[in-house]
């Protein structure tokens, strides 16, 4: 049965990329993998890993096309707009800003007149590349657009269907607990989160428990550059969450060496983990 882990973590730059990479790696020895990464706006796992990309798909999304001869300029559509992707001036037809919409077609249910039509945009696209057993999908959003969600949730539907052609699927998140993070969390049966011993690491961690708290997501932690400062903070906040170290990964200049060069790191740490996953954790 397919295993769906999440590699995730609040504060950006703890090491989600280069644990994603490295784990994929390891467990695409003798099991086929899937790695998502799921950090549209800046994705590096295809980097990282050395893996050519090439577009399988583009994401579509819904536009308002505005009938100017229909509208009656109540400023409707711009009122319940909720990411202010229409601007209303009294006595004028509204503007559509392209970039800022979500699809949510929220504006076209509430014109009173039917003004309102779809168009499409292309708001960004999916990549995939294949290295042995591992497959890479990687998403990537197009330049001004803003809602990354899209993206991901596209990637989720890309993928239905087709989980049962691997033993692991893992998802690279984007750091933080926005809205692209909340869809590609969805389905995962447990989340790593990568952190670091530091205060703003702590905080972000707290941030991403509890996110997967309400998602009803179990949770444990990695470490990364656990050897930079006291680690009791993380230790305080795994407890208030039921969650746990799993593995600390101290500093390494070799680490940085090989992340720098595109390679994926191999540690003891990862072999770690990987013990844990076939233990079913």
């Amino acid at each position: 049965m397919v295993k769906r882990i999440a590699i995730t973590g609040g504060k950006g730059g703890t090491g989600k990329s280069t644990i994603s990479t490295a784990l994929a790696i390891r467990l695409a020895e003798n099991k086929k993998v899937l790695l998502i990464d799921a950090d549209v706006d800046c994705p590096n796992d295809g980097i990282i890993l050395g893996i050519d990309l090439k577009k399988v798909q583009d994401v579509e999304n819904m536009i308002p096309k505005i009938d100017e001869e229909k509208c009656i300029k109540c400023g409707k559509c711009s009122e319940f707009c909720k990411e202010n992707a229409l601007i209303f001036i009294k006595g004028r037809v509204p503007i559509v800003l392209p970039e800022r919409c979500s699809g949510c077609k929220v504006c076209k249910l509430v014109c009173p007149v039917g003004a309102i039509s779809e168009e499409k945009q292309i708001v960004g696209e999916i990549d995939k590349g294949e290295k042995g057993n591992l497959v890479l999908l990687s998403g990537k959003i197009k330049p001004r657009v803003e809602e990354s969600s899209l993206i991901v949730n596209e990637i989720r539907k890309y993928i239905s269907g087709k989980e049962k052609d691997y033993d692991y699927i893992l998802v690279d998140t984007a750091a933080g607990t926005h809205c692209s993070v909340i869809s590609a969390l969805q389905g995962v049966d447990f989340g790593l989160a990568v952190t670091e011993p530091t205060p703003l690491g702590n905080h972000d961690l707290d941030l991403i428990l509890q996110l997967m708290k309400k998602l009803n997501i179990k949770s444990k932690i990695v470490l990364n550059r656990s050897d930079i400062a006291d680690g009791e903070i993380i230790e305080d906040t795994a407890e208030k969450y039921d969650s746990e170290i799993i593995v600390d990964v101290p500093y390494s200049k070799e680490i940085e060496k090989a992340y720098s060069q595109g390679i994926p790191i191999k540690h003891e740490a990862i072999e770690k983990i990987v013990r844990k996953l076939e233990n079913g954790l």
